[in-house]
């Protein structure tokens, strides 16, 4: 896309000397026909709004000369001096874009005061598709109303802006690569990639908006409890079973001595499967006939003092059929005699 130049004339605003109209509202034309590869210029709030930004950025204000004696000057070797200054752009709805901060020099206001002067002829980059004003450049004070003559004028400012300093001027190729960045197509008018960008801005403020609610959140503490609360607990409660278990289990084979139902040579053997299944070591005992020879003892199963400390034939045969153990079996781990 090559951006194109247009120059049109807008008559003086009587009274109104601080401001200037530029464009009007809508999709206008020249007097001589132009523009002849669109439809019109078209300038509506948007793209005023996009003119406005894009001269409330320059470092330095716009330039009113005569008869655009600026663009010509290189060529015809004559001085070009200023009319005036404009920055300040402003969009009146169904009238077109105004310059509200004119500054005019003594001697231009005494050329507009005597009526010498009573046009303004603004020069402005346009797109070649659509016709939309892209970006202001200038305007001059002149007398040719008709627009006779502009097309030269035109010619002079694309010569005058391709060779110019500033950069932005030659927007086409970031443009196109924006985009074709948005999903739009590679020759998409400023409007549209505007309208895309401010959806996806939409689209990211929402999801800041949801992050930020989200980092804002704090849990109920009537529903939650600390980490280390839990872990606390949880070994709390590891102490506590175990505590339980081993007094359980002192209180299982203490019962089962006893009753006779264990040697207390099995008491370490009774003791290790306890702590690994007690529930296996409760059903043994159940199962386990008493030892009468063991029952209320006072010495535990074991003879009296000087008595040679054996245990009879018949406790052992009783112990060995209640651990159900053949002869052999019982020989090999029964408890050896003093």
């Amino acid at each position: 896309m090559l951006t194109r130049y247009a120059a049109l004339s807008f008559a003086i605003t009587p009274n109104a000397q601080g401001e200037i109209q530029l464009t009007p509202a809508g999709v206008f034309r020249g007097r001589d026909g132009r523009p002849v590869e669109v439809d019109g210029f078209r300038m509506d709030a948007v793209s005023a709004a996009k003119v406005a930004a894009l001269a409330a950025a320059r470092k330095t204000p716009f330039v009113i000369d005569y008869e655009h004696q600026t663009l010509a000057s290189e060529k015809n070797g004559q001085p070009a001096p200023a009319a005036g200054w404009f920055k300040a752009l402003e969009w009146r709805e169904g009238s077109g874009l105004y310059a509200t901060d004119v500054e005019w020099t003594a001697k231009a206001r005494a050329h507009i005061d005597a009526g010498e002067y009573k046009f303004i002829s603004p020069v402005f980059s346009y797109h070649p598709k659509t016709g939309e004003v892209l970006r202001m450049h200038m305007a001059a004070l002149t007398n040719n109303p008709a627009l006779d003559g502009m097309d030269a004028v035109a010619a002079l400012a694309t010569e005058f802006f391709t060779r110019s300093q500033e950069p932005t001027i030659k927007e086409d190729r970031p443009m196109k690569a924006i985009a074709i960045l948005l999903g739009l197509a590679d020759d998409a008018s400023e409007a549209e990639i505007t309208t895309a960008l401010a959806a996806l801005k939409a689209k990211t403020g929402e999801q800041d908006t949801t992050i930020a609610a989200l980092k804002t959140q704090s849990p109920d503490p009537a529903k939650y409890v600390p980490i280390e609360t839990v872990t606390q607990l949880q070994t709390d409660l590891a102490a506590l079973s175990t505590r339980l278990n081993d007094g359980e289990l002192d209180s299982v084979i203490e019962g089962a001595l006893d009753a006779g139902k264990l040697l207390p040579a099995m008491e370490s053997w009774a003791r290790e499967l306890g702590k690994s299944n007690l529930a296996a070591l409760k059903t043994y005992i159940e199962k386990t006939p008493a030892i009468a020879a063991l029952k209320g003892t006072q010495t535990g199963g074991r003879g009296p003092a000087g008595a040679g400390g054996a245990i009879d034939d018949a406790t052992n045969t009783a112990v060995m059929k209640a651990l159900g153990q053949t002869p052999e079996q019982f020989a090999t781990g029964k408890i050896k005699e003093d």
